[in-house]
């Protein structure tokens, strides 16, 4: 749980201290005032970057050289505090601390405050292309298989150097063979974490769905692995290799597989409604939520960008509570007060923030 955050010259956000921040965090304020930018500072807290841009130019304050956030988390559960500082350059340079040392893995920050967010961009799990869904499935692995990244280093490795060797003018069989077989094995392994959380996964998604939208039947969560489901890694590789010499590059591998949404076998993102696809997203987020919270005691924090939109009263109020049984720490956005304030299960008491034109004040606490 995140208990302070201070926020220098990210976007319109020049000097801002949260010195209490609590289980749910409402910031709002008309359209423009910062309250993204608030979710932007906490997400680059936890990932050392922004979720709306790579750019640290446009998300530096205009005529300021950086921008850097610091923050305080507790864990009750595991006996953890640890301040945590990012500070970023329009050069691109990057400096994080934990615990007052240096650290130089983002995986390092990563593990240490695990964020989710829920968005416009969010939609891109079911719109979007096979990458986003790549990253949410590796996100969700990676928090609960201490194994998972080093291995994801490994195989990424191995199809760096694989596709070097398959854009060489003349290459040795020889020379191939050692690492299609590295590969092999890695991709292997990468598939085996992938399913096993899939598996996880696909029922609590379902349920949470039987409670988000129980009118929405045949929704289905289907997982591809990247080639042939009938054949081995290693064989789907040997398959491949021809197609493979002559243009350059690995065809098949983890690095395409796919999670897709299907309502009665057809596509999630041609058949729902635009209301209908947020909660599909929520309820995808919800779920890695759950196991997270099952993994470890520090389970995750939500940053959530104006869940109103395409929802009406009755679906916030469902996905306020869902979050809430999740013991999820909030920081939410809306344009109106009122829009969440009565959102949240009795005895939650959120913390409500008024933003405008950077500036941001804690307003008095609302009962619901």
């Amino acid at each position: 749980m995140l208990t302070q955050l201070q926020i220098h010259h990210i976007r319109n956000l020049s000097q801002v201290a949260l010195r209490e921040l609590g289980q749910v965090n409402i910031f709002f304020g008309p359209n423009g005032s910062g309250k993204t930018s608030i979710l932007e500072s906490v997400h680059m807290l936890g990932m050392s970057r922004s979720f709306r841009t790579g750019t640290p130019r446009t998300l530096v304050a205009h005529g300021e050289q950086r921008c850097t956030v610091y923050g305080v988390t507790e864990f009750s559960t595991a006996g953890q505090r640890a301040a945590v500082a990012v500070q970023r350059d329009v050069s691109g340079e990057l400096q994080i601390k934990l615990a007052g040392e240096k650290v130089r893995s983002v995986a390092e920050l990563v593990a240490h405050l695990p964020l989710q967010v829920l968005n416009a961009a969010s939609f891109d799990l079911l719109t979007g292309s096979p990458a986003a869904r790549r990253q949410f499935l590796n996100w969700g692995v990676f928090h609960v298989e201490q194994r998972f990244f080093s291995e994801w280093q490994r195989f990424q490795r191995c199809v760096k150097q694989r596709n070097k060797l398959l854009r060489r003018g003349k290459l040795e069989q020889s020379e191939l063979s050692v690492w299609t077989r590295e590969l092999a094995t890695s991709g292997e392994q990468i598939h085996a974490f992938r399913q096993a959380y899939f598996e996880a996964l696909a029922p609590r998604f379902r349920a949470i769905m039987s409670e988000l939208s129980p009118a929405l039947e045949g929704l289905e969560l289907r997982y591809r692995k990247g080639w042939d489901k009938s054949l081995a890694y290693a064989a789907a590789l040997a398959a491949s290799e021809v197609a493979d010499r002559e243009q350059g590059y690995t065809h098949v591998g983890p690095q395409r597989a796919d999670l897709r949404v299907t309502v009665s076998g057809y596509s999630a993102a041609e058949t729902l409604s635009r209301g209908q696809q947020k909660l599909v997203v929520c309820g995808l987020k919800l779920a890695q939520g759950q196991i997270m919270s099952e993994a470890q005691p520090r389970g995750c924090v939500y940053l959530v960008d104006d869940l109103p939109s395409e929802l009406d009263a009755q679906h916030c109020r469902q996905v306020c509570e869902a979050l809430t049984a999740l013991q999820a720490q909030v920081f939410i956005t809306c344009v109106d007060a009122s829009d969440l304030a009565g959102m949240w299960p009795d005895g939650v008491k959120p913390l409500m923030f008024h933003v405008e034109q950077g500036s941001v004040s804690l307003k008095s606490v609302a009962a619901s």
